[in-house]
């Protein structure tokens, strides 16, 4: 069985290519995408302060190992920011912060993570690629499958105000994030 809650040392470190640049100040599409609550939601449409995470998929300790993984920067990752995020819910939520995690993962995987991690908050399915396409969001092809980089952004009524790209280590993540929505809680107030 493979550990999926520990990064291995020596992962290659993803670098800034400029594939995000054009998303400040953006808004968020308005497509639904469907949850592992069983509903659909538009992330466009969310009210208030969303951190919304892109990541490429959740592993299974009980699945073989996928060759050459771990030298995609920035692939492995992604239960230990799934975690992060569910670690620190709890005060994200207190900065009257919603959370949406999101994958070109199948739905039915990404349910059987979501039970599996006990997350709190929703991960969204983008298999089609719809919302990835319409935000031109980054993706990388391994297999016959294409999977969304690791990128995260804060959005505010649904315009992008923040975002953080290359995302590494991932279960560092969710400390910036609410580092950011600290340090600019006031001005988050006036938008």
């Amino acid at each position: 069985m493979k550990d999926l809650h520990e990064l291995p040392d020596n992962l290659p470190v993803p670098v800034d290519d400029g594939a995000c640049n054009h998303l400040l100040g953006s808004r968020v599409p308005s497509i639904y995408l469907n949850s592992t609550s069983g509903k659909s939601v538009d992330l466009g449409a969310v009210a208030g302060t969303a951190v919304i995470f892109f990541y490429p998929m959740n592993g299974r300790s009980d699945s073989p190992p996928m060759t050459g993984w771990n030298d995609i920067p920035g692939a492995r990752g992604c239960t230990p920011q799934v975690c992060s995020f569910r670690n620190d819910y709890t005060q994200l939520v207190a900065m009257d912060t919603k959370v949406f995690g999101v994958s070109s993962q199948p739905l039915a995987d990404q349910k059987e993570a979501s039970t599996r991690l006990a997350l709190p908050y929703e991960l969204l399915n983008d298999t089609p690629l719809e919302l990835t396409h319409a935000m031109n969001l980054p993706t990388f092809e391994y297999g016959a499958s294409t999977y969304i980089k690791r990128i995260t952004v804060i959005a505010i009524d649904g315009v992008i105000k923040k975002t953080f790209y290359p995302v590494f280590p991932p279960d560092k993540n969710v400390s910036d994030v609410i580092i950011w929505i600290k340090q600019n809680d006031a001005s988050l107030a006036q938008t």
